[in-house]
């Protein structure tokens, strides 16, 4: 089998933009994102979201200049050597976003989960049917917000809620307390700040995370700031989560491991190199008994991609979603199933969902 064709669409949502204070700074996304169609000489198509950063543009003329090329005429089958193959690529003058490999990696195992005619968990080899499911938090406007959605979510029957407070210590420290107090001492909560705080301010709030009986602590400091969260590794009793955005995939997880850099990794196929990546750093993780958990993915097609691999996948504890829901709740035809606190994973070939192609008409502002 081949790959004899690949349309790459520019899309934008129609939606209203997110607020400012939804990110932190001021930032805004127009919701921009890549749809990827992979086609085979055999018949087989496969269809895939792919994360854009701040502008499906760019992205865009990335994978067309620099990943079309390269997958053209290639086996979809042979992923690992496409996946070693495109690492030697990318360094000799490439450096693409750590976005721009993911979606034709997908793709790739979509095409093979077909041809098998196999849902994709079952074809990377199934270790569940469900996944505990958690809700995570933009920026709100006020602790009481946060404590709001986090009882929100306990009362949805969810598994967990985390935080991505606005990164100031006063602030983050009454909307954790909050949390707590609004769900009780038995349901999880964990805390994203983002890289908000420098070492000092990360430690305090580690010891006041211990004593609202927090489950993580994700990225306090930056996550190249390998001294700074191996000395929070060594001093905190609550785990530190990390690695999200490193570029070099397990590569560079490796070492965070080896070293004591964090307690938890973080993995997802969208930002990290793909499923490849993806189960690459979990089998990583378990050999050394750590937890690799899935990181969002933000547009549920992409989502859905994530829970397939974190059914495949024993030392993952969770599903994250990004809240609100009906933000980045588009581009399939069915919504994600969720039940009893539990994501569902769907039984027919691929992806197991369609992707909703009069949205993605609607969306489509160039095609390349």
């Amino acid at each position: 089998m081949k790959i004899s064709a690949i349309e790459i669409r520019l899309c934008r949502h129609q939606a209203p933009a997110m607020r400012d204070a939804e990110m932190r700074g001021g930032m805004r996304s127009d919701l921009e994102f890549l749809v990827l169609t992979l086609k085979t000489d055999e018949g087989l198509q496969a269809d895939t979201f792919g994360f854009a950063g701040r502008g499906a543009r760019m992205a865009g003329e990335i994978a067309a200049s620099v990943l079309r090329p390269f997958f053209l005429g290639r086996d979809p089958m042979y992923r690992e050597k496409h996946w070693h193959e495109f690492r030697m690529a990318d360094r000799w003058w490439n450096h693409v976003p750590i976005y721009s490999y993911g979606p034709f990696d997908i793709a790739c195992w979509l095409l093979g989960a077909l041809a098998a005619q196999q849902p994709l968990y079952q074809y990377l080899g199934a270790y569940r049917d469900r996944v505990p499911i958690y809700g995570s938090s933009l920026v709100l406007p006020t602790p009481e917000d946060y404590a709001r959605q986090a009882l929100e979510i306990k009362e949805r029957g969810w598994a967990a809620y985390k935080l991505h407070p606005p990164g100031d210590v006063a602030f983050d420290r009454q909307a954790y307390r909050l949390c707590r107090e609004a769900v009780g001492p038995d349901f999880t909560l964990m805390a994203d700040p983002v890289a908000a705080y420098n070492q000092q301010q990360a430690l305090r709030i580690g010891r006041e995370l211990e004593r609202l009986e927090y489950y993580w602590l994700e990225e306090p400091l930056f996550d190249v700031d390998f001294h700074g969260l191996r000395e929070l590794t060594r001093t905190l009793d609550i785990p530190i989560c990390g690695t999200e955005v490193l570029a070099g995939s397990h590569y560079s997880t490796a070492e965070c491991i080896a070293s004591h850099v964090v307690d938890i990794v973080r993995t997802d196929v969208s930002w990290k190199g793909g499923i490849t990546a993806t189960i690459k750093t979990a089998h990583l993780a378990e050999a050394f008994g750590l937890q690799c958990e899935i990181h969002t993915a933000i547009y549920h097609p992409l989502e859905l991609v994530n829970l397939h691999c974190c059914a495949a996948i024993k030392n993952c504890e969770f599903f994250e979603v990004l809240l609100p829901w009906d933000y980045f709740a588009f581009g399939l035809k069915e919504s994600l199933r969720i039940e009893d606190g539990y994501a569902i994973l769907p039984r027919r070939p691929g992806l197991g969902v369609e992707l909703d192609w009069d949205f993605i008409d609607n969306c489509t502002f160039a095609m390349l």
